[in-house]
């Protein structure tokens, strides 16, 4: 299927080929149309898919025809609501690319910056509103938002927003729209109280499931690594010396780990910026920029704060740590073989790890290949089922050798 056979305006179809967008994705071929007929849509696809555009070319081609000639008569048709600024910007970005060629005008509303330049933008009159949940409702409490025109609300990244904390926000906003309106939830999952929010928002939703299987494995090579945690670093360095060129996103779990390995490779020479829940949004916001334009060529993050940013043309994931949520793990190697390009996610697992890898295989259904040939190989683990009640509750580890030897034992 090719963009050129969706029922989209010939305007739209030709800002779509600008960005040289030929082949939907298959959540935008599965997506769009439903979206075009109005219908209210729940949609399962994990980061990476194009889901972005699923939802922003159909709104772009239903508010075609209601433009409106002066800019401060206009109202909000349609509000995106999504969790992070950096998610908004990106998405702002999508809207104005396949709205160039129309009069509809868009603007992105989230917190970290000052309030007054929204306000303004706001008051000339828009009719798409990007907004994250936060500075949403300070507006809309200011007077500074009408949501009575909503024809279509979008929910992006729906379960981000709940594990954010969200979620009454979310039920405050769509509670200020009008009852009658389109409805679009997007989330990378379900989990029971998505589906809960879906059940209470959406009449009648036509679901849309991407399996991780459809999207992730074909075209993303994946390598694994069983190595002691110590050498996690070296293994690291010896990859970027040997194996691994361009554009490289390392995921790690905390933001303690972000900062220690981004010292690392400063101190080896490598042009690195980092991302986490720490930084202040305009450090946030210049390192992804940096990233992007290749100032930078290494882009270190912890999940929360990587999670939904589009970085196009990233040639290699690194796991330096194993995500504990098997999920994730499809998410963050869905950063590299964006849009049907191929690409390769390297992973480090040390033993407290092997679990992770376990269940991350059966999510994926497949086996990660091992590579064997680096100078801090270790065994891969069997996974034999162990013996009920012989497993500690207590984390291995948890006392200190002082206390162990002072401590008699029965044996």
């Amino acid at each position: 299927m090719q963009f050129s056979e969706i029922s989209l305006n010939k305007s739209i179809l030709k800002a779509v080929a600008e960005e040289r967008f030929h082949t939907p994705t298959l959540v935008q071929e599965k997506t769009i149309p439903l979206v075009l007929a109005k219908k209210n849509v729940v949609v399962s696809a994990n980061t990476g898919t194009g889901k972005t555009a699923a939802f922003a070319l159909p709104i772009i081609e239903l508010l075609f025809d209601k433009q409106d000639a002066e800019n401060n008569k206009r109202k909000i048709k349609s509000l995106i609501v999504t969790p992070t600024r950096e998610l908004a910007i990106q998405i702002l970005e999508n809207f104005t690319s396949f709205s160039k060629y129309s009069d509809l005008t868009t603007t992105a509303v989230f917190g970290g910056v000052s309030l007054e330049p929204q306000k303004e933008i706001l008051a000339k009159g828009v009719d798409i509103l990007v907004a994250t949940p936060g500075r949403l409702i300070d507006l809309q409490m200011q007077g500074n938002i009408d949501l009575s025109g909503i024809e279509i609300l979008v929910l992006d990244e729906a379960d981000l927003m709940l594990d954010m904390g969200f979620i009454n926000d979310v039920k405050k906003i769509e509670a200020l729209c009008p009852r009658k309106k389109q409805t679009l939830l997007f989330s990378a999952t379900i989990p029971d109280k998505i589906v809960e929010l879906a059940n209470r928002m959406l009449k009648n939703p036509v679901k849309v499931e991407i399996n991780p299987e459809e999207t992730t494995a074909k075209n993303i090579g994946q390598l694994l690594y069983y190595l002691p945690k110590k050498n996690k670093t070296d293994i690291c360095l010896h990859l970027l010396r040997n194996t691994i060129n361009g554009k490289i996103i390392i995921f790690r779990r905390t933001k303690f780990g972000v900062d220690k390995l981004e010292e690392s490779l400063v101190k080896n020479g490598y042009n690195v910026t980092s991302i986490h829940g720490d930084k202040t949004q305009s450090i946030r916001n210049k390192a992804i920029e940096d990233f992007k334009s290749k100032k930078a060529t290494i882009l270190i993050a912890t999940d929360v704060a990587a999670r939904g940013i589009d970085i196009t043309n990233v040639d290699a994931i690194i796991n330096f740590d194993i995500p504990n949520v098997p999920e994730t793990y499809i998410h963050r190697i869905g950063r590299t073989g964006r849009a049907g390009k191929s690409g390769i996610a390297f992973s480090f697992c040390s033993q407290d790890e092997n679990a992770y890898i376990k269940q991350i295989e059966a999510l994926i259904e497949k086996p990660i290949k091992v590579i064997t040939e680096h100078p801090y190989v270790i065994n891969k683990p069997k996974h034999t089922k162990k013996q009920p009640n012989t497993i500690s509750k207590n984390k291995k580890g948890r006392k200190s050798e002082a206390s162990k030897k002072k401590k008699k034992r029965w044996y």
